[in-house]
């Protein structure tokens, strides 16, 4: 977990002024040591997922993959992450949210006190598309089921829809992130709350939203603290 100097210095880093909160997450409190995904995890639940993943052929992007990109992070995790698809350094690692945007997103978690080992982080696909296209229809179709058993395996407390396309797919919504961010959401009949932000690829070309990102941030933080009362 990062120190408060961390902290105000990643802030920095987004372009927040920088505040000191009084209160700490319980989350804090917790043994992250346990619950992190790794590639030899001994849970049948979640190996039997990572098999279906990594022999997955529903769709035509199986033909164009180095390697499945599963996820990563705390098993029993509050904050569930949820981005659009791996570009070519995650088909090449096996790790989503790597690279530029990975490091700009890690920047936004540690502004609330939250690192890799303390969310889940996952796509809504498991492969890359080819040249980093948009996901088609029958692409998310096809992997809805892997990304359903990941959340039903978690049960966070909360997701993070990153992006446009992420927002879109969890929410069967054509609006805009800038209409559905503001506000929780209800993903389906599950009733988890939901926020969406931007995508850090965005905020690397647009960095004046960085702000909207860290107000969001700070609604999924109020959501989560919500419901540990």
């Amino acid at each position: 977990m990062p120190t408060e100097q961390q902290r105000l210095e990643y802030l920095q880093a987004l372009g927040i002024d920088a505040w000191i909160s009084r209160r700490k997450s319980r989350k804090s409190e917790l043994d992250l040591s346990e619950g992190v995904v790794t590639a030899g995890s001994s849970m049948p639940d979640w190996e039997l997922l990572r098999s279906a993943v990594a022999s997955c052929t529903g769709c035509l992007l199986h033909e164009y993959r180095t390697q499945t990109v599963f996820g990563v992070g705390n098993l029993n995790a509050d904050w569930m992450i949820i981005g659009e698809a791996p570009g070519a350094e995650e088909d090449r690692r096996g790790e989503p949210f790597v690279g530029r945007a990975g490091k700009l997103l890690d920047e936004m978690l540690r502004a609330v006190g939250l690192d890799r080992s303390t969310v889940f982080i996952t796509n809504i696909l498991k492969c890359r598309p080819p040249n980093n296209r948009d996901p088609a229809r029958d692409e998310t179709v096809a992997c809805c089921s892997h990304l359903e058993g990941q959340i039903e395996l978690v049960k966070p407390r909360l997701i993070l829809a990153v992006g446009r396309i992420a927002a879109q797919a969890l929410l069967h919504s054509n609006s805009p992130v800038g209409r559905l961010r503001g506000r929780p959401h209800f993903l389906n009949d599950r009733q988890i709350p939901l926020v969406v932000t931007y995508h850090p690829a965005y905020l690397l070309r647009s960095p004046s939203q960085k702000r909207k990102v860290w107000e969001d941030l700070c609604l999924a933080k109020k959501v989560v603290q919500e419901s540990l009362t």
